[in-house]
């Protein structure tokens, strides 16, 4: 096993594998925020007329990918923005379009479809080192953005009206989100392919949610989900049993999903306590004296403590108690 990652081609699969888990995930917190989860799934399939270009003039995929990728992504923020289709209907005609265009120029220009199989659904193990240079440069790129400019992101994804109040430029942020966006499919497309690279966008940001409170935290925790399920799946397809075919890519999705169907009964408990101790979520029930508590709250009175202003309620029996005096307010 020790012998099998020292083989370069492994090291340079496993550093497109960090790089990529964590440049995915990182762009992919703000478009579940922004409600366009499956963003990543369009772009992906407008870069597949990008590889389709670069495979046909001779030049480098990745960086036409690049070029059709951006230009798509820019092109249904334009659509979105401007309110002449709504989002769905501006994904649907990447979809289409994108993949019908890199199949169409593909056949025109002689190549073999099954060429675009190793960019449709990855192919890490076979990664050059220039490759993983790229990876590496642009993943440092969409990383510094997505983290360096979280404030800015996080209240134009949250609300765009606030923020425009605030004076930021909701259109640039918007754009450079579509942007980062597609630059963060063309560096997965290596590693878990054009058609699963919005899996490892979302998935990792789902399973953080179920245990975090805070966009930042979700961030992170987020970013690092995406690096175990990238170095995850790429072991468990390398070390497979002898004579199966296990794809890497595909392979990354499933233990992405993996970690999230893990993390939901977490989630869940964790969602009912937040219930129970949430200062008044819903309608605020009337305040009201109760002189005929059973017994004092305490520290060790063995019911949940929730600070509450500038004092502690106690969970009990469905409501929360306070004491003021010698008696207690039922909140």
């Amino acid at each position: 096993m020790i012998d099998l990652l020292s083989l370069p081609f492994m090291q340079r699969a496993l550093i497109a594998a960090i790089f990529t888990g964590l440049a995915a995930p990182a762009v992919g917190t703000y478009l579940v925020q922004r409600r366009l989860a499956l963003m990543g799934d369009g772009i992906g399939h407008v870069a597949v007329t990008g590889v389709a270009v670069g495979l046909v003039t001779g030049t480098s995929p990745t960086w036409t990918a690049v070029v059709v990728a951006v230009l798509g992504a820019i092109l249904i923020e334009v659509i979105r923005e401007r309110g002449h289709a709504n989002g769905d209907v501006a994904l649907a005609l990447l979809f289409y379009g994108g993949l019908a265009g890199g199949v169409l120029i593909t056949g025109l220009g002689g190549q073999s479809t099954l060429r675009l199989q190793q960019y449709l659904f990855g192919s890490i193990t076979s990664i050059t080192a220039g490759d993983v240079v790229v990876t590496m440069a642009l993943a440092a790129v969409v990383i510094t953005l997505c983290v360096g400019l979280a404030p800015q992101l996080f209240a134009v994804a949250l609300d765009e009206e606030f923020a425009r109040v605030a004076g930021l430029s909701t259109r640039f942020y918007n754009v450079l989100v579509a942007v980062v966006a597609a630059v963060s499919v063309t560096v997965a497309m290596r590693t878990v392919g054009l058609l699963l690279v919005s899996a490892l966008m979302v998935v990792p940001v789902a399973t953080a949610q179920q245990v975090t409170r805070s966009f930042r935290s979700t961030l992170w925790l987020a970013m690092g989900l995406g690096v175990l399920a990238s170095l995850g799946g790429l072991l468990v397809s390398t070390f497979a049993p002898y004579g199966a075919d296990v794809a890497p890519g595909p392979t990354i999705v499933l233990v992405a999903l993996l970690g999230f169907v893990l993390a939901w009964p977490a989630g869940v408990l964790i969602r009912q306590r937040r219930r129970r101790e949430a200062p008044f979520a819903g309608d605020v029930p009337p305040e009201h004296l109760t002189t005929d508590h059973e017994h004092l709250h305490g520290k060790e009175c063995g019911h949940p403590a929730v600070p509450h202003g500038d004092h502690i309620d106690y969970v009990h029996d469905g409501h929360r108690h306070a004491a003021h005096g010698k008696h207690y307010d039922e909140h």
